[in-house]
């Protein structure tokens, strides 16, 4: 298992499990049989989800998993209800129950639950722990198993490990057939991990490299050299990193226990959404991020919280890989904290607040480094692992996700997928899990919260459409350019 994979792994704690978790809504329905046959015949095509993890020392390894049993890993239920409980509260109740549960280490580390009869129609929720893959890879692998979908070619055996026949432990890239073993005989994948890592790592500063060159040309050769500028920038990326203060104190910051609340709006649609960007000349993220704050900020005033000048940081994943190798499974991404302005209550200067810290971030090596990060930290004693990644947990509030989903309606075993929603889980003591997820044209919002610094994560939820329409009309109140 490489590295990065491998602090994923060991990030898994009794408060928060690093588990994603997903739900797709389906009409008119899917049998069981069928989405077992679909799963069989084109998921477990990807070695990772044939193949358990093996500890082993500070390492952990990949092993095809001889027993595997496509019945305990898509199994079907039925929801249970509290009196006067909505049947889209049982299902985010349930939800919250699995959120809590670890998957089961001697198999592989993931599985759907079915229900069959939900509203007329069907409702899945898949979990998938984090060290198989992260988000974007996982949205890849959802279009493969739908109806119509490819899986990806031969070479992903090459990369991510053995073909689906051949019942051996994953194979490294660069091997040359031979398959490469690591301590006890198990097979090693650390041999293909310095080319993609380099990779990361080396793109994005020399991509800076080249841009600051092209400054200093401009500028008549006056100032710092670029390597000079490209020292400065590591460390105060670095520092930015690993020294910034403890977040702000609010009731969303403490210490995180076992039981989740999970919480979902209602979608909106993405063309306003691109509107409102457009119009206020930012991107479609910093309009949804601004909402974001507006609705964390509100929830905490109607509180009685204070929250003047204040700001709460989100751990934001940043993409490092290109997207036409998304189906290769494996988290290559970096993290880079993002101040939410939750005490800036106009919507205006919210929005522009949030467009300059992900400008910044944007022309920052962070999410290089924060990769890095943890490459390292899956290097090391899992005691060192877990100080290291506290003390940056420590630092922010929640953990978000903004993930493009497909812009086309999907079909997966004959039914339509309807709605797609997924929360990837939080580190450390960070209370919110908060997840955005573009699919077919609608933007979708959804909560994850530790139940007891956030018992009510509904409340915040309902914010979050009532700010966007502030945008949006401010939006419509600009002047607009008549065109031909």
């Amino acid at each position: 298992m490489s590295k990065v994979d491998t602090a994923w792994l060991r990030l898994d704690t009794e408060a928060n499990r690093m588990v994603i978790h997903g739900v797709l809504f389906l009409k008119p329905g899917v049998a069981l049989d069928d989405l077992r046959a679909r799963v069989a015949e084109r998921l477990l095509r990807f070695p990772r989800f044939r193949q358990r993890v093996v500890e082993s020392g500070d390492s952990a390894y990949w092993v095809e998993d001889a027993g595997l049993d496509i019945t305990r890993h898509v199994v079907a239920e039925s929801l249970s209800r509290r009196r006067g409980r909505s049947l889209e509260g049982a299902l985010q109740d349930r939800l919250a129950e699995l959120a809590a549960e670890p998957l089961d280490p001697g198999r592989p580390l993931w599985q759907l639950h079915l229900i069959e009869h939900y509203d007329g129609a069907s409702a899945l929720i898949a979990r998938v722990h984090h060290c198989i893959a992260d988000g974007i890879a996982l949205i890849a692998v959802l279009l493969s198993i739908t109806d119509g979908g490819i899986v990806p070619p031969d070479a992903m055996d090459a990369v991510s490990g053995a073909t689906p026949s051949s019942g051996r432990g994953v194979r490294s890239k660069g091997a040359k057939g031979k398959e490469a073993k690591g301590k006890d005989g198990h097979a090693a994948a650390d041999d293909a991990e310095p080319e993609w890592l380099a990779d990361a790592m080396v793109k994005p500063i020399n991509a800076w490299t080249v841009r600051e060159i092209q400054e200093h040309a401009a500028q008549g050769g006056n100032g710092a050299s670029p390597a000079e500028r490209l020292g400065k920038q590591v460390l105060q990326d670095a520092a930015a990193l690993t020294d910034a203060p403890d977040d702000d104190k609010t009731r969303l910051k403490g210490k995180a226990g076992r039981d989740k609340r999970v919480a979902w709006a209602a979608p909106l649609p993405l063309d306003a959404v691109k509107a409102v960007g457009k119009s206020m000349s930012v991107s479609v993220n910093d309009v949804l991020l601004s909402c974001v704050a507006g609705a964390i900020g509100l929830y905490l005033r109607e509180h009685g919280d204070e929250t003047r000048d204040q700001e709460i940081r989100a751990l934001v994943p940043v993409n490092l890989r290109p997207l036409e190798t998304a189906w290769q499974l494996g988290n290559r991404f970096g993290m880079v904290p993002l101040p939410l302005p939750i005490g800036i209550g106009n919507p205006v200067k919210r929005l522009y607040a949030v467009h300059a810290r992900t400008q910044a971030v944007k022309n920052s090596l962070q999410p290089a480094l924060s990769l890095g990060l943890m490459a390292t930290s899956g290097s090391v004693e899992k005691a060192a692992q877990r100080a290291m990644l506290k003390t940056l947990s420590r630092k922010a509030t929640a953990l978000m996700t903004n993930v493009p989903g497909p812009a086309q309606a999907l079909r997966l075993c004959g039914a339509s997928v309807e709605r797609v929603m997924f929360w990837a889980p939080q580190a450390g003591d960070m209370s919110l899990g908060i997840s955005i997820l573009t699919y077919a044209g609608q933007v979708q919002f959804g909560l994850i919260a530790d139940a007891g610094l956030c018992p009510d994560p509904e409340r915040i939820v309902a914010h979050f459409e009532p700010e966007f329409q502030q945008l949006l009309t401010l939006a419509l109140m600009l002047p607009w350019e008549a065109k031909d």
